[in-house]
């Protein structure tokens, strides 16, 4: 319908009526776009996934490819939030457990150490408790110096006769050994 202002009217499904027409709606005969649901339902949680890690918004978007713009609508959006918030509580709440677990072993360390201190008798099944209570106690509890492990390794291109020479020095060195 026109109502003669040029503006074009028409009654939508519900019986309400359209100024213009809804050019979201494909012309008859024309291909109608669809979105792969799950693949974009996917990339929203990896963004999710890589922020709940701890990755920057342009970290997450340079990591998948897309913009900044988009990583921020997603993390922004109602589901973005919910997601994320749930990651965090669920994460939160395994930290809470092995933290009670940790706690628990460390007083059944101190307590074996009382065990020690108290007992007189220097029994040997004490040592063997206390050698366990030490490793609960620097170990689990974190409280263990760091340790540090160094390797190096060198390359080098030998010749024949350097290679002859090293074996020949070998046998040697067996043979004053073995005297």
């Amino acid at each position: 319908m026109n109502n003669g202002n040029g503006i074009q009217r028409r009654n939508g499904l519900y019986g309400f009526e359209f100024l213009e027409i809804d050019e979201r709606r494909v012309e008859e005969g024309e291909e109608r776009k669809t979105y792969e649901l799950k693949s974009l339902w996917q990339r929203k949680h990896e963004i999710v996934n890589l922020a709940a890690k701890g990755f920057k918004n342009s970290e997450i978007a340079e990591i998948l490819h897309i913009t900044p713009v988009c990583v921020s609508m997603t993390l922004n959006s109602k589901l973005g939030q919910l997601k994320l918030s749930e990651i965090r509580k669920a994460r939160d709440d395994e930290a809470k457990k092995t933290s009670e677990k940790i706690r628990v072993l460390v007083d059944k360390a101190i307590n074996t150490y009382h065990e020690i201190f108290d007992d007189e008798s220097g029994a040997a099944t004490l040592k063997d408790k206390k050698d366990v209570a030490d490793t609960v106690l620097l170990e689990l509890s974190g409280l263990r110096a760091p340790t540090k492990i160094h390797t190096q390794s060198i390359h080098t291109t030998l010749t024949k006769d350097e290679i002859e020479e090293f074996k020949s020095r070998g046998l040697k060195a067996i043979g004053e050994s073995s005297e």
